[in-house]
């Protein structure tokens, strides 16, 4: 709800990413499940911004006095609640698998149930001025920083594969999986390099020396899931994806392994290493340990 109004009073998708500094991908997916959830349009896209449909204007008026209400709440028990809670700023990159944080955070509220916990989707470099800006108690990057301001952790190790239409997937497909080399002539749907400098270089390095012609998205282009599938449906390009993409595939997208794994995608935790809250040590031990099988 917070997304929807701050969308609406700024009359546009990127103005309002910026506002509730979170990615505009992020921001369009939950505007989305929003307009899903109550099966109805709630805002009117055009070249000049974003208004609300009626249906909109009623859920804004809503939505300003169940946000009120939630404020006004949250500031009354800041009283009663427990030393050492408050609010934990958590940094989330897309396609983050879905259990590495479930167990984590379900761990935390069992030890420090006055923490409250607010995750944020930033990509890795927005994270990273965050960190250092103090606006941001832990990050999960994609790369690990340079520096001894930041202590880091290795989390999760990825092998990616490829996401491409059905027909095509199975005449590139050999038993031990996808040839990298095989993609080439397709189109990468991928990401801009300032989210993720480091990481961004080392995966086109490896595209470009198995003959893939690497050209860098848009800055600020909305790759959703539904622009990455609606891409690959054609038959003409592939995105990279992890085995366990949370996204459903339609029927003409099928996921397939690359041959050798040549991609792997970490994720690492990130704090400041000055940090003293006994809550974020929990949570970061908490994220070293795997989850329960």
């Amino acid at each position: 709800m917070r997304v929807f109004v701050a969308v609406v009073e700024e009359g546009g998708l990127s103005a309002a990413a910026r506002r509730l500094h979170i990615s505009q991908p992020a921001l369009s997916q939950t505007v989305g499940g929003l307009e899903r959830e109550f099966g109805v349009q709630l805002l009117v896209r055009s070249s000049t911004g974003v208004q609300p449909t009626e249906a909109g204007l009623v859920l804004l008026a809503e939505a300003r006095g169940v946000l009120a209400r939630y404020d006004s709440a949250v500031a009354a028990m800041a009283a009663h609640t427990a030393s050492g809670g408050g609010v934990l700023r958590i940094g989330v990159p897309l396609e983050l698998p879905a259990e590495l944080l479930s167990h984590a955070l379900a761990d935390l509220a069992a030890a420090y149930p006055a923490t409250r916990v607010q995750a944020l989707h930033l990509s890795s470099a927005a994270q990273l001025a965050a960190l250092r800006e103090g606006t941001l108690d832990l990050g999960l990057l994609r790369e690990r920083p340079v520096g001894q301001d930041l202590d880091a952790m290795l989390v999760v190790e990825e092998n990616l594969g490829v996401l491409l239409a059905g027909d095509l997937a199975a005449r590139l497909g050999e038993p031990g999986g996808i040839r990298l080399d095989a993609l080439a002539g397709l189109e990468w749907i991928g990401f801009a390099r300032s989210g993720s400098p480091a990481w961004y270089d080392a995966l086109t390095a490896i595209l470009r020396s198995h003959g893939i012609d690497v050209g860098e998205p848009v800055e600020g282009q909305a790759l959703i899931a539904e622009v990455k599938l609606a891409a690959v449906g054609t038959g003409r390009a592939f995105t990279l994806a992890p085995p366990n993409w949370s996204q459903p595939l339609p029927e003409t997208v099928t996921w397939s392994a690359l041959a050798g794994h040549p991609l792997v995608r970490r994720t690492w935790a990130v704090w400041p290493a000055g940090s003293h809250r006994r809550d974020l040590g929990h949570l970061v031990a908490a994220l070293e340990q795997p989850p329960a099988p």
